[in-house]
Parts: C-alpha cells; structure tokens; sequence
C-alpha cells in the first residue's frame, strides 16, 4: 500500500510532535518531513516531497500564506495539498491563504479523526473546509453588507439555490435530495457555478460567498 506522504510545517514543536505521532499511528499514512516556519517549509517540501502539507498561518520569518504561494508556484509536477492550519483569530488571514492556492482550512483543536479525514479528503483531490471555520468566515464577512459582484448576478436561479447550499457545506448527495434532482445533475451546476464565478473548488466558493456577503 502507498502511503499517503504528509508533512508539517509550526513553529511549536510540542504540537508537531503531537500531530507526528497523530500521523504516524494510522498505516495509511507516513510524516516524511518538518519545518519550524515558512521559508524552512519551502526546501523541506522540495527534499521530502510530501502529498499534504499541514501548515500553520502564523510563523516567524515567513508565514503560512507566503510560504503556500512559494511552494505551489514552483512545484508543477508534484505539487502538493496543502491543508492551513488555523485558531481563527485570523480570518481574513485564513481566506488569504484559500487564495493562494490551500486546498482548505480545519482548526488547531479539532478533533483528531477529522484532521485525518481532512489529510486523506485532500489527497483524494477534494478540499476540505472546517464546519467551525465556515461559521467563524459568516460572522466575520457577513458583518457588513456588500455589492453583488456582476458574476454572481449571471447565475441562474437554480445556480443561487444550489450556490446557497454548497456555501452552508451539504454534499451534492444532500444538495441533490434538497432539490430533488439527480446527483450528476447538481454535480453540473456546481461546476458550471465554479467556472461562471471563476472560483478553484467549493472552498474558494465559501471564501467567496462570506466575502461579499452572499450568505
């Protein structure tokens, strides 16, 4: 069996140490490589070459959101998943880094069976997005109300219903027994939503929609 290569970039040695064994202890998965800040985490992923990177926000030297960007820009063929870890105290911080490319965010104390599935949701090529972190983006982008983006208005009506449960987290199964339609069928309007607003994934689509209160 391959395993799934993960790596871990914080500057608190006591949680490496604990997300390490976290890792460690599932056969499915193997810690290949640590760094204390961004800019160490950019040669370490070069040397370790790791399927996910769990990676801190705030760091010395350089933070998670730099470091993100100087990571995905220069590894074309084995580009990494990377997954930021955050407490939420810094929320736009948080939707900076969905931006520059992290295939989502979970919170440093949750639970840790979700932070395995969270490991193994993005190396599947899905992204991830903490139901706490969604609630936390509602509070801090919904505060204060925002312009429709011209985009958003060239969505069909169907395309707002279903672009309103994506944003609250259901899955296309859920999405489809809501609006009585077929899985495929809402598959295809989420992806016509994600191409009609020029969004990566559903992460970026909930970045999006708190942003300009959308919600």
């Amino acid at each position: 069996m391959n395993r799934i290569r993960v790596a871990l970039v914080d500057d608190q040695s006591l949680f490496r140490a604990g997300i390490r064994m976290l890792v460690s202890s599932q056969p499915d998965l193997e810690c290949v490589g640590e760094a204390s800040n961004g800019a160490e985490a950019i040669g370490m992923v070069e040397a370790a070459q790791p399927d996910v990177v769990l990676m801190d926000i705030r760091m010395p030297v350089m933070d998670g959101i730099e470091s993100t960007k100087s990571i995905l820009s220069a590894a074309i063929d084995n580009r990494p998943r990377i997954i930021v870890l955050t407490t939420f105290d810094l929320d736009e911080a948080a939707a900076r880094a969905i931006r520059a490319g992290a295939s989502g965010f979970v919170l440093k104390d949750a639970d840790p069976e979700f932070l395995l599935a969270a490991i193994r949701t993005v190396h599947s090529g899905t992204s991830v997005i903490a139901a706490a972190a969604t609630r936390e983006l509602f509070e801090h982008f919904g505060s204060a109300p925002q312009k429709r983006p011209a985009s958003f208005e060239s969505l069909t009506a169907r395309e707002h219903e279903i672009f309103l449960l994506a944003v609250r987290g259901l899955s296309n199964a859920e999405i489809a027994r809501t609006e009585f339609l077929s899985e495929a069928t809402v598959k295809t309007h989420v992806s016509r939503i994600l191409t009609k607003l020029s969004l990566r994934d559903r992460v970026q689509l909930v970045v999006f929609a708190y942003e300009n209160g959308l919600t």
